[in-house]
């Protein structure tokens, strides 16, 4: 499998406990993880905040009031994707504890997630695009040696 090329920027915000963010998120698996789910050569955003930064953003552009996972903001997806993708690392972190998974392995779906989205898939028009969406993510999740995220 050839993959496409990533330029990626990796931004870490100021928030108690980042260093384990950090620690969870280095540039190469990032990269790796991101590449997986790219149909074309991209330049994406990755930002990890805290939940102040995560709901402010989400209440801004999408107009719900409450800090979520992962947001996507895509700007282009041709000729290549050109895309921010902001995590809340405190929603991260809880998810994470809550599905009793590590938190690399939560923050890896969440970035194919995004990048998915960056691309123009979308699991809230439908229920089989949801399916589909779900489908390919657990694909590419299993790929890189990670299990079914949505296994329960």
């Amino acid at each position: 499998m050839t993959l496409n090329q990533l330029t990626l920027s990796l931004q870490f915000g100021r928030f108690d406990g980042a260093a384990t963010h950090r620690a969870a998120l280095p540039r190469h698996k990032v990269t790796r993880w991101i590449r997986h789910a790219l149909a074309l050569d991209a330049e994406i955003t990755v930002r990890i905040v805290d939940e102040d930064e995560g709901r402010q953003l989400n209440r801004d552009y999408r107009h719900k009031d409450y800090a979520t996972n992962v947001l996507t903001f895509d700007y282009a997806q041709e000729p290549m994707v050109l895309a921010d993708l902001v995590l809340c690392a405190p929603v991260v972190e809880r998810e994470a504890r809550e599905q009793n998974k590590s938190l690399e392995e939560h923050y890896a779906h969440l970035l194919v997630h995004g990048a998915l989205h960056a691309q123009g898939w979308d699991h809230e028009t439908s229920e089989q695009d949801a399916q589909e969406m779900e489908t390919y993510e657990t694909a590419i999740l299993q790929g890189l040696g990670f299990a079914d995220p949505y296994a329960t």
